[in-house]
């Protein structure tokens, strides 16, 4: 698994970081000099994010396009506001039906919102090992504690699909074999 970031504060970040705290690969795409909103001075966010890299433009659009051009499945996580507080979401959701990628926009008010994102992680990753997952949303200026909300969930979605393959039920069996093969680079489709 590997997880794709802009790197933007909010809920890009916060993909970001829970791949480093997890030991999980994380990269992507951020504008030209690692431009972000809180960090506008080179080498900006390529100081704190290594794996990231730029784009030849200062354009956040086209950091957004290569991140999706590049994944395999995308979400975009939001919370109070919805879908209208982010610019860059509009654009990442018209991406993602251009370049045919599965998409799902979690709400982190809806209930289960972890179960039902784990249930669409694997699905998106039918065939494919390892999945590339692009995970945006709004900036921490457009949604504030975005951050931290996408953070933790994140977290407890990585929680959720460690612990449902690493001790599958018999409803789960298949769909979780899968997961726990992909996130560890392993065969191809099971089930």
């Amino acid at each position: 698994m590997k997880l794709l970031s802009g790197g933007q504060s909010g809920v890009d970040r916060g993909g970001a970081r829970c791949g480093i705290e997890r030991s999980i690969d994380y990269g992507g795409w951020c504008p030209k000099d690692g431009w972000a909103e809180d960090l506008s001075a080179p080498p900006g966010l390529l100081a704190k994010y290594p794996n990231l890299k730029e784009t030849p433009l200062p354009d956040p659009a086209q950091r957004t396009e290569w991140n999706v051009r590049d994944a395999d499945a995308c979400m975009i996580v939001i919370a109070a506001g919805g879908l209208a507080v982010s610019k860059a979401r509009a654009l990442a959701e018209e991406l993602a039906h251009r370049f045919r990628k599965p998409l799902l926009v979690v709400d982190l008010g809806d209930p289960e919102p972890v179960e039902h994102a784990a249930l669409w992680c694997a699905c998106s990753s039918a065939g494919l090992a390892p999945i590339w997952a692009r995970i945006g949303g709004p900036r921490e200026n457009e949604a504030p504690g975005i951050y931290a909300s996408a953070t933790a969930f994140i977290h407890a979605l990585l929680d959720w699909l460690l612990t449902v393959s690493a001790r599958p039920t018999i409803a789960h069996r298949p769909l979780a074999l899968n997961v726990w093969l992909r996130m560890r680079g392993g065969a191809k489709r099971i089930a």
